[in-house]
């Protein structure tokens, strides 16, 4: 499938190049790769970064843009990421990282292209379970900004995933949804004259 990937605003790709230019930058975010890395790292793949606030049983809250991710690219693999923010003053780098989720997204996005969709990547934060994921949306004409998810798009949840949710296998959002609601339901409150 394609992936119609959404353009980053051109701020905020500045802003990690102009970090990735300076040594301050790469050396004080204690990214053993960047610091080690030979040959000239570029950002890549640019994905809109949504966090999902709140799941109940009656819904989940509209998500919210927190900001754009780029892999961070050295020779033939990702070996970091970028965030940026939004600011008052506009889109600025926020820090490099890396770990697990970096080949976590490569890998989902290499099982997305070959699904038999046109969708566009996105990713999808839950805070409330630790959990990251790689959200297929199916509106491809979107800036990547909206929050809505569609009973119909797509979640892969990237490992490591919370207990009890395999990683890297895609979800309807209509499907995944009442799994972690039930995830997050609070756990019944005892019986009177019960041990506690």
């Amino acid at each position: 499938m394609p992936l119609h990937v959404p353009p980053a605003p051109a701020p905020a790709l500045r802003s990690v190049l102009a970090a990735l230019g300076s040594p301050t930058a790469v050396r004080e975010a204690r990214t053993p790769s960047l610091r080690s890395a030979q040959g000239p790292a570029s950002p890549e793949l640019p994905l809109p970064v949504h966090v999902l606030d709140r799941i109940t049983p009656e819904g989940t809250s509209p998500t919210r843009l927190a900001g754009w991710r780029f892999l961070i690219r050295c020779g033939e693999r990702a070996v970091a990421a970028a965030d940026t923010m939004l600011t008052p003053d506009g889109w600025a780098f926020s820090h490099f990282f890396e770990g697990p989720y970096i080949a976590a997204t490569e890998r989902a996005l290499r099982h997305a292209e070959a699904m038999p969709m046109t969708c566009q990547p996105r990713l999808l934060s839950v805070p409330e379970l630790y959990m990251l994921t790689l959200w297929l949306h199916r509106d491809c004409t979107d800036d990547g900004a909206d929050g809505t998810l569609a009973a119909t798009d797509l979640l892969v949840p990237l490992a490591p995933a919370p207990p009890g949710i395999a990683a890297h296998r895609p979800h309807r959002v209509a499907e995944l949804l009442p799994v972690l609601t039930h995830r997050l339901a609070p756990a019944p409150a005892p019986l009177l004259g019960s041990p506690a």
